[in-house]
Protein backbone atom coordinates (compact mmCIF):
# COMPACT_ATOMS: atom_id res chain seq x y z
CA UNK A 1 0.00 0.00 0.00
CA UNK A 2 1.48 3.22 -0.98
CA UNK A 3 2.25 5.93 2.15
CA UNK A 4 2.83 9.78 1.01
CA UNK A 5 6.76 10.47 1.37
CA UNK A 6 6.20 14.21 2.68
CA UNK A 7 2.92 15.87 4.57
CA UNK A 8 0.81 17.92 3.10
CA UNK A 9 0.76 21.96 4.19
CA UNK A 10 -1.61 23.67 6.09
CA UNK A 11 -2.75 25.62 2.79
CA UNK A 12 -3.27 22.39 0.91
CA UNK A 13 -5.42 20.90 3.80
CA UNK A 14 -7.58 24.20 4.43
CA UNK A 15 -7.62 24.51 0.37
CA UNK A 16 -8.93 20.70 0.21
CA UNK A 17 -11.65 21.78 2.91
CA UNK A 18 -13.37 25.25 1.29
CA UNK A 19 -16.44 23.77 0.43
CA UNK A 20 -16.97 21.59 3.25
CA UNK A 21 -18.94 24.87 5.39
CA UNK A 22 -22.85 24.22 5.97
CA UNK A 23 -24.91 26.42 3.07
CA UNK A 24 -28.11 28.58 3.99
CA UNK A 25 -31.06 26.81 3.63
CA UNK A 26 -32.76 28.38 0.48
CA UNK A 27 -36.08 29.91 1.69
CA UNK A 28 -39.53 30.75 -0.05
CA UNK A 29 -42.57 32.91 1.13
CA UNK A 30 -45.56 31.43 2.50
CA UNK A 31 -48.34 32.84 -0.76
CA UNK A 32 -51.29 32.80 2.37
CA UNK A 33 -48.91 35.04 5.20
CA UNK A 34 -45.87 35.80 3.56
CA UNK A 35 -43.44 34.43 5.93
CA UNK A 36 -40.06 32.73 5.26
CA UNK A 37 -41.18 28.77 5.42
CA UNK A 38 -38.88 26.06 3.73
CA UNK A 39 -40.11 24.78 0.56
CA UNK A 40 -42.10 22.15 0.47
CA UNK A 41 -43.21 22.72 4.06
CA UNK A 42 -45.93 23.44 6.16
CA UNK A 43 -46.14 27.29 7.18
CA UNK A 44 -45.10 27.19 10.90
CA UNK A 45 -46.52 30.62 11.38
CA UNK A 46 -49.97 30.42 9.62
CA UNK A 47 -50.38 25.95 9.05
CA UNK A 48 -50.99 26.32 5.29
CA UNK A 49 -49.46 24.38 2.84
CA UNK A 50 -50.89 24.41 -1.11
CA UNK A 51 -53.12 27.37 -0.22
CA UNK A 52 -55.13 24.86 2.04
CA UNK A 53 -54.99 24.87 6.09
CA UNK A 54 -53.04 21.77 7.31
CA UNK A 55 -52.76 22.00 10.88
CA UNK A 56 -54.06 24.17 13.41
CA UNK A 57 -51.92 26.58 14.61
CA UNK A 58 -52.35 28.11 18.27
CA UNK A 59 -52.93 31.94 18.15
CA UNK A 60 -50.51 33.63 21.13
Amino acid sequence: MPNPKRRHSKMRRDSRRAHDHLKAPGLSLCPNCHEPKLPHRVCLKCGHYKGKPAIGVEEA
